[in-house]
């Protein structure tokens, strides 16, 4: 919320939030970093995602500054998980590719990444390349060194979507802006295999979307009231989720506009099953070791 055009790095309350509905159930199954970094601000994202090169260059090369700093003083060569949403999963996308894609030790150090939000590209009816040379999605659960990528819609994004489009809106963040013969990546963390699954949602009581019933536990999930599959259709590629049968229960709103889907959500309405996912691909990952 401040009015320049990157963040410092004083923490605030924005940003403990963000860690804590996004990032804190992950340390079931991990230790948790959620670094600070000199992020664009509301007031500069306002302006379109891809306005501010410079802007987004500040911002990566502090991402960047905190990677250096967690491999020599924090990660004494234990496996990774990479966890992104939104300018975090641009942010990532160019972490990876730079730092990591081409670096074969990192990469087999690598259990999953989770970009959600962000526009990663792959060829058209390949898993790999585009965005990355090396790393590619995950098409199997258990699966390790993959990516889980999506961007959730109710229905097909339009044409001026900041998500499920190559080369504008969010995919300009993290420097990609080829259309010609690729399509943004969906994997559907409820069922990475593919096909459709039923949604295990989780929602900060005090912060969650849609508003929360008058419970006192921390946090409120809602069993088999979304179900997701992957989608691709009118040159857009997302994660297209339904609501089953509420019977009164709250449910989640395209809140920004239709161009916006539930980007807001995007985490929290899979957060169970990434977490899963997560504990699934560690398991495989822990058995070659």
């Amino acid at each position: 919320m401040q009015p320049s055009h990157n963040a410092s790095l004083e923490i605030q309350p924005g940003e403990r939030a963000a860690a804590e509905a996004q990032a804190s159930r992950f340390s079931q199954v991990c230790r948790v970093w959620a670094p600070m970094y000199r992020q664009r601000t509301e007031a500069s994202l306002a302006k379109g995602l891809g306005s501010d090169p410079r802007a987004d260059t500040v911002a990566y090369d502090s991402v960047l500054s905190a990677w250096e700093d967690y491999l020599a003083h924090d990660n004494h060569g234990r496996p990774i998980v990479f966890i992104g949403h939104s300018q975090g999963a641009a942010m990532l996308i160019r972490l990876l590719s730079s730092q990591v894609d081409n670096d074969p030790a990192l990469r087999g150090r690598t259990v999953m990444a989770i970009l959600a939000g962000g526009n990663v590209t792959v060829p058209a009816g390949k898993t790999v390349g585009a965005t990355f040379r090396h790393l590619s999605l995950c098409t199997a659960k258990a699966q390790t060194g993959c990516v889980i990528a999506y961007s959730s819609f109710s229905s097909q994004p339009p044409a001026d979507s900041e998500f499920g489009r190559p080369g504008q809106g969010v995919s300009l963040q993290s420097g990609q802006t080829a259309t010609e013969g690729v399509r943004v990546a969906c994997v559907n963390p409820a069922a990475i295999g593919g096909g459709s699954a039923v949604l295990d949602p989780y929602f900060l009581r005090a912060q969650s979307t849609p508003p929360p019933p008058p419970v006192t536990t921390h946090w409120v999930t809602y069993p088999d009231l979304y179900s997701a599959t992957c989608r691709s259709e009118g040159g857009a590629t997302w994660l297209q989720v339904d609501t089953l049968a509420s019977a009164g229960r709250p449910v989640v709103t395209e809140s920004l506009g239709p161009a916006w889907g539930y980007h807001l959500d995007d985490v929290n309405l899979a957060l169970g099953n990434l977490v899963q996912d997560v504990r699934a691909a560690e398991a495989t990952y822990a058995s070659r070791r």
